[in-house]
């Protein structure tokens, strides 16, 4: 067993449903590079690692008691994920080479003491294309055509974000849209 840290930017940190993490989010996680840039299956645009975007401060939680091998299942439950798309959770552990997708990783474990760690690694879609990243002005057009039930929850993902993932079309949202994060309280 060991000490394995969930990394989080986007519907984990407030619906985290069963995923088993120790108490809260710590909002001093490393930087990585996200953007809403995936189009979900029921309509939303949802945060996903996009390395041209530019890097925001990630959160991340402990997890409870288990390996890394559970870790990895039950953030992948949690996610919706199939069991055949294995490399769809990201993983990394002390001694391992540098993960391209966050290159301050081993650094930043070093710091807190973790062994493992673990996150979300869909990538970007659109138009039911996989690796396709929507434009800032397609996002914002796809978003202002949603109506009912699905812009209800569009908007709700993107309110729910924490305020530090603070991303180019986020700021662009806001604008457009008039989408600001909800505030913590």
């Amino acid at each position: 067993m060991g000490n394995i840290a969930c990394l989080s930017w986007g519907s984990l940190i407030w619906d985290p449903r069963t995923l088993p993490i120790q108490r809260h989010w710590f909002q001093d996680g490393p930087l990585i590079s996200v953007e809403f840039a995936r189009q979900s299956s029921d309509g939303r645009l949802t945060l996903v690692i996009e390395p041209n975007a530019k890097p925001v401060r990630s959160l991340w939680a402990v997890m409870d008691d288990m390996n890394l091998v559970a870790a990895i299942e039950a953030l992948r439950s949690r996610e919706g994920i199939p069991k055949s798309a294995k490399n769809k959770i990201g993983h990394w552990s002390s001694g391992e080479k540098d993960p391209n997708v966050i290159p301050d990783l081993p650094e930043w474990v070093r710091s807190r003491g973790i062994e493992s760690v673990i996150w979300t690694a869909l990538g970007p879609k659109f138009n039911n294309s996989d690796g396709e990243v929507p434009s800032v002005e397609q996002a914002v057009e796809y978003l202002r055509g949603l109506s009912g039930s699905v812009r209800d929850e569009a908007e709700k993902y993107v309110r729910n974000a924490p305020p530090q993932i603070d991303t180019d079309y986020r700021r662009r949202f806001e604008a457009e849209l008039g989408w600001s994060p909800f505030r913590l309280a």
